[in-house]
């Protein structure tokens, strides 16, 4: 088997020292697209593999493609490919496999790509989600793949046209020999009659088609610059608009990239750059965001090149999801930048663990004993759909329509997760900067009981008091109150939050709130939903009292 793009990226690193991180509250980076908007600039592409076949789906290889290494034997913990687990409750058809039953008791199935139901089931996803287009991978078509491969064309097509999405043939190279010769055949004779199809992917009134691994330092990519040079050209002469699926460090020549292929990446109409497996931290994707991808969106602009850079929902299995802030940090940074449009990768790559697609929540719906990551590996609750909910807001991100923003307002829970009572910060873990001596602690502000109140040391302003929610909520507004027999007064007050409990930005105020006998002694604070895991309520000033005062706060999500 040729090197996969798995074994490739483990050996390539952005280096042992981190330069000086960009500010994250720059304004986006202008930059004049090459090309106005289309159907991949300005858009949200995401690459589809559609190639998991399992025994009795009808696909011409046979065998268990993709989910095993020997596809001819059931998947297994010993003989398997992936590191990720499906989340299986909207496929039509599940296949038995040899894993052990998940750890609900429910016998541990996969799909197979080859159900038009499977791939009806994603592009509906994509539709739901504001997938706008699919990069369809193609391999080498003239080995032993070449039918499942030609009809999972017409399939990805079928399911394009219903679900109102995009699609175009993405040719990854990986160990194809005969690439020069063949991908011209393969393009001419069979890939080029979906252009026909009115959901086909067009840019500049052009069909579009990518060509990914061209100039890759490793063996599975042998190819020299004037034969890859010659497809480009070649394609770009049969009127397609042509992006190159290209190496990290194409711009310099060194790393990943051969030396010797300026001309070849120039010759492209859009790059995208590869960046799975490059880093796994937040401080990494800054790292990138400064030292290679602002100079290469400058180098595409300086050659009439649109620029689509990779972004990455990270490695579930290797901890770097970080319940969705790393993809978040990567999309912000990239719409930041002003890139022409964004490739995810990947929406089914369950292989490599950076799949979008919904995936296993918890280990009741994973294969017991098995070691696969569900969506809740690192202490926190998400829903299956969680990274395709962050895609939908990325893209809108993208487009102008949700506000540029560092923090990401995607819950990990559908619908916000609101527990039953609806106030997330009942009995949460609380702290405060100061108390006034005897019972006045912080926790007496989420104990539900109205009698109970916190309050900081007299005569010293500013005060705060903080809840930890335990996750991270998309809260809007909070109620706060007094005991209420109390006098009337008004409190100065602001509200922060944060998802570290280090880092606050602020949500409202400061403002004067008036709490009143009269009206029950609370006060309502409505703001735009932010997503949050640590509320504090910062004090600067008290009416009646010389202290910050509070006998209950509750908090709620959008």
């Amino acid at each position: 088997m040729a090197p996969t793009r798995r074994t490739l990226i483990r050996s390539v690193v952005a280096g042992s020292a981190l330069a000086a991180l960009p500010d994250l509250a720059l304004s986006p980076i202008p930059a004049a697209a090459a090309s106005p908007p289309g159907d991949v600039v300005g858009k949200v592409s995401v690459g589809y593999q559609g190639w998991f076949s399992c025994p009795g789906d009808g696909a011409p290889i046979g065998g268990w493609w993709h989910w095993s290494r020997d596809r001819f034997q059931s998947p297994s913990p010993s003989n398997t490919t992936i590191v990720s687990w499906p989340d299986m409750r909207e496929y039509a058809r599940g296949y038995p496999t040899a894993y052990p039953n998940l750890g609900d008791g429910r016998p541990a199935t996969l799909f197979s790509s080859y159900d038009q139901q499977t791939v009806d089931t994603h592009f509906r996803w994509m539709q739901e989600y504001g997938c706008d287009t699919a990069a369809l991978q193609r391999f080498n078509p003239f080995g032993d793949e070449g039918p499942t491969r030609d009809a999972m064309a017409v399939k990805v097509r079928s399911a394009a046209e219903r679900f109102g999405r995009k699609f175009y043939v993405m040719y990854d190279v990986t160990g194809w020999t005969a690439m020069q010769s063949q991908l011209k055949e393969d393009w001419a004779t069979r890939m080029s009659a979906h252009t026909a199809s009115p959901a086909y992917a067009r840019q500049n009134g052009k069909p579009v088609v990518c060509v990914w691994g061209f100039g890759f330092a490793d063996d599975g990519r042998p190819f020299a610059p004037a034969a890859c040079l010659d497809v480009v050209r070649w394609l770009k002469a049969q009127g397609c608009y042509v992006i190159g699926g290209v190496p990290t460090y194409w711009r310099q020549g060194i790393n990943d990239s051969r030396p010797g292929f300026a001309d070849v990446y120039h010759a492209f109409d859009m790059l995208s750059p590869w960046m799975v497996g490059r880093t796994g931290t937040l401080d990494g994707l800054d790292w990138f965001l400064t030292n290679v991808n602002a100079p290469d969106l400058a180098d595409c602009a300086a050659h009439g090149i649109d620029y689509q850079p990779c972004v990455m929902p990270g490695d579930l299995s290797a901890g770097h999801r970080r319940h969705g802030d790393f993809y978040w940090r990567h999309l912000y940074n990239m719409v930041r930048l002003g890139a022409q449009g964004l490739y995810v990768s990947m929406f089914d790559e369950f292989n490599e663990g950076n799949q979008i697609a919904k995936t296993s929540e918890t280990a009741a719906a994973t294969p017991a004993g098995t070691g696969i990551r569900a969506l809740d590996e690192d202490g926190t609750a998400c829903s299956a759909d969680y990274y395709l909910r962050i895609t939908a807001d990325g893209g809108r991100m993208l487009k102008g329509q949700l506000a540029l923003t560092a923090v990401r307002p995607t819950p990990p829970v559908t619908g916000g997760g609101q527990p039953p009572g609806g106030d997330l910060a009942a009995g949460r873990p609380a702290s405060a900067s100061s108390q006034q001596n005897g019972p006045f602690g912080a926790g007496n502000a989420v104990d539900g009981d109205r009698g109970t109140y916190w309050e900081s040391a007299n005569g010293a302003f500013p005060q705060w008091w903080q809840v930890d929610l335990g996750t991270t909520w998309p809260v809007a507004r909070l109620v706060l109150a007094l005991p209420a027999g109390w006098e009337a007064r008004t409190q100065t007050l602001a509200v922060q939050g944060g998802t570290d409990g280090t880092t606050f930005t602020t949500l409202t105020g400061p403002v004067g709130v008036r709490f009143d006998p009269a009206t029950g002694n609370q006060a309502t604070l409505t703001f735009t939903a932010s997503p949050v895991r640590y509320l504090r309520v910062r004090f600067t000033g008290n009416t009646g009292w010389p202290a910050g005062q509070l006998a209950q706060l509750s908090a709620y999500a959008a």
